[in-house]
């Protein structure tokens, strides 16, 4: 049985014009099916804005799903209140993409790392300060830490502490939301490794959310990719980089830099990613698909299995790969 198990999960926002009134309706997540096993971890990525970030929050019941099931180990979280939640808040914490503003700036970092453990009950108060000062050392920080306030901070410092909060309660399941693409690069391969660590001590299960393919590529053992609310493949990783079967993964790992000047490059993928408010019929990759036909405007394609761990939202999958240029 998985530790996560996510069925059909969908989630819209009502939109509003300049007089308050209901002009639309945008459909940030579509139909999303996905599970992960434990001391595993499941990359997410796609466009900004294709609902990585609301599937994150979604799961963990921070948004409520307009429709769909939420099962963590073996047990529904769709439905639960507050106060039926916060056992599982334990279990299942967050990393969030900006590391400043998620740390509350008039607490000190001794107090937003004894706060969880004390709403949880997992230390006396003799103990507090022990186990801050080792989550500190944990992390790379020092005990000389625990008194400083969050400003005080560089980025990926302030990150670390993020780490920290969410290792403090001792989960099974932690949700990294591009926690990693407001740092420089080698901070980013610090903080990763820091995250793998962590993984292989405790058998930490991942959901890693990014726009980066090379760090997904380095972190994840199977990925999801995502397109206007909707997952269109999702495999192991190193099948979907060797593999890519569907045209928007495709045309992700075109864009990836090369750092060979001479290495050919196909065309950049043309066009916008369209409106979820207004998304295009059939498939919705169809209007910047360079193997779209008719049926890929009228029907949209189902997820299927392709191969016993590969499935694909294609009507052409066998297509896929006439402009891959491999390295």
């Amino acid at each position: 049985m998985p530790l996560l198990e996510v069925k059909n999960l969908r989630k819209s926002f009502r939109m509003k014009n300049s007089l308050g009134r209901t002009s639309g309706q945008l459909i940030a997540v579509n139909d999303v099916s996905l599970n992960v096993k434990q001391g595993e971890t499941l990359g997410l990525v796609g466009e900004s804005g294709c609902g990585k970030s609301t599937t994150g929050k979604l799961i963990l019941q921070l948004l409520h799903p307009d429709a769909g099931q939420v099962f963590f180990a073996g047990e529904e979280l769709t439905g639960l209140s507050p106060k039926q939640m916060r056992p599982y808040r334990r279990r299942m914490q967050m990393i969030f993409q900006d590391p400043f503003s998620s740390l509350n700036p008039r607490m000190t970092i001794g107090e937003i790392l004894r706060e969880p453990l004390q709403i949880h009950r997992l230390a006396p108060a003799r103990q507090l300060r022990e186990r801050v000062v080792d989550l500190l050392e944990r992390v790379g920080l020092s005990a000389e830490h625990e008194l400083r306030y969050p400003h005080e901070f560089s980025g990926g410092q302030r990150q670390r502490v993020g780490i920290a909060r969410a290792l403090a309660v001792e989960p099974q399941l932690i949700i990294a939301d591009e926690p990693v693409s407001a740092l420089d690069l080698s901070v980013q391969a610090q903080i990763l490794n820091l995250l793998q660590k962590f993984q292989r001590e405790q058998g930490l299960s991942y959901i890693f959310i990014a726009h980066d393919l090379a760090v997904i590529e380095h972190v994840s053992d199977r990925i999801a990719v995502m397109y206007l609310g909707k997952i269109v493949e999702l495999t192991n990783a190193q099948e979907l980089y060797k593999n890519p079967r569907h045209p928007y993964t495709e045309a992700l790992l075109n864009a990836v830099p090369t750092p060979d000047p001479g290495h050919p490059r196909p065309a950049a993928l043309k066009g916008e990613i369209p409106s979820p408010i207004d998304p295009p019929t059939g498939c919705y990759f169809h209007p910047r698909c360079p193997y779209a036909e008719t049926i890929c405007r009228q029907q949209e394609p189902l997820l299927e299995n392709i191969s016993e761990d590969h499935c694909v939202a294609c009507h052409f999958v066998s297509r896929v790969g006439r402009y891959l240029f491999k390295k």
